[in-house]
């Protein structure tokens, strides 16, 4: 009988071993998937980051705003997030990438302003320059053709109107300044209600961007699209932020198996390095 008491007990404790090897045995591996994910060597967003295991990128034309966002250029991998005044930003544990955007001394270019100059420099550098254009947070549209043109707003309250009080100019020195006008005049409020909504995630795209509309509010830019043979999609986020500073792309320090990689839904809270969208919303540039 006491062998057999013994013997049960020696099962146990094997087996209560073996339990708990389990998840050392995961963390190992959570730790060695998320360090595989990152190419510390490269420079841009499609190169520093590796596909997970049974995934593809998704394929998008060369030219396409898509492949423009996925082969930005990056800083060298561990470059800090620095803010518009030169000081490093408090918080260096919610990025993997800088990206080669210069940031303004005047502080203007904060997070929607970030996402508005990296689609506004696409479309200038495809000689698209007639769809550069912006709604104001009064809901009055500015465009760049104007701007160039030598109109200027007038601007009482909510009330604003376009006057003809300089001259024609269409140079990229210029292209900047009205940059400036719309970091000053527009934001996450008014990209949330002048951009068509994406209402099925299953939709989403490179481009696209997760949105609170407020002030404050937050906007991140959907940079890269992976899927799995079973259709499931993973994406990878870059942000500006306030105070004005470094673009950076993201780690998603919620789930590191994965990492940077996320799941996207739409209506579900979904953190985003340091700051919590509490119901995601989806929007679009037209």
């Amino acid at each position: 009988m006491k062998k057999i008491v013994l013997l049960v007990i020696v099962i146990s404790i094997v087996g209560i071993l073996l339990y708990q090897a389990k998840p050392v045995e995961h963390a190992v591996t959570a730790l060695v998937s998320e360090s595989d994910l990152i190419d510390e060597d490269s420079l841009t967003i499609v190169s520093r980051v590796n596909l997970p295991t049974g995934y593809k990128r998704v394929a998008y034309p060369p030219g396409s705003f898509e492949e423009y966002l996925r082969n930005y250029k990056l800083k060298p991998y561990g470059s800090k997030i620095i803010n518009y005044d030169g000081s490093t930003y408090f918080w260096q544990q919610g990025h993997i990438g800088i990206l080669e955007i210069p940031v303004p001394e005047n502080g203007l270019q904060q997070c929607a302003d970030a996402l508005i100059r990296v689609r506004s420099e696409y479309l200038w550098e495809s000689n698209r320059q007639d769809e550069i254009g912006f709604n104001f947070t009064s809901g009055h549209y500015c465009s760049w053709e104007k701007y160039a043109a030598g109109y200027r707003p007038e601007i009482e309250g909510n009330s604003v109107s376009f006057h003809k009080t300089a001259g024609i100019d269409a140079s990229q020195e210029n292209f900047y300044r009205y940059l400036n006008l719309i970091y000053t005049y527009a934001g996450t409020l008014s990209l949330y209600h002048e951009l068509p909504r994406i209402e099925d995630a299953q939709d989403l795209k490179i481009g696209d961007m997760l949105i609170k509309g407020g002030s404050p509010g937050h906007i991140v830019m959907i940079c890269d699209e992976v899927v799995h043979a079973n259709g499931e999609k993973l994406y990878l986020l870059f942000q500006g932020n306030t105070p004005a500073q470094n673009v950076h792309l993201v780690k998603n320090l919620e789930e590191p198996l994965i990492s940077p990689w996320y799941k996207l839904e739409k209506d579900v809270v979904i953190p985003v390095s340091n700051y919590t969208f509490q119901s995601s919303k989806f929007v679009r540039f037209k």
